[in-house]
């Protein structure tokens, strides 16, 4: 199980998901998804998946854009 680092990152989320390859990038969508679903369960006032699912879509339209998706 993922687990957040205890110094923060020295790339932002955007600059992490530019490194990813295609089907990696479509897997940390999915996974921000069951997160997303889990803390609904859990009555979470809010969602993090949300900031997640905003950059993903951003870096597809961009590969979409550039023709690498």
């Amino acid at each position: 199980m993922a687990q957040l680092p205890l110094t923060p990152d020295p790339f932002s989320l955007q600059e992490q998901l530019k490194n990813l390859g295609d089907e990696e990038l479509l897997d940390f969508w999915e996974e921000s998804q069951l997160l997303d679903h889990f803390l609904e369960m859990t009555e979470a006032e809010t969602s993090p998946s949300l900031y997640y699912e905003t950059a993903i879509l951003y870096e597809l339209r961009l590969r979409t854009c550039r023709g690498h998706a």
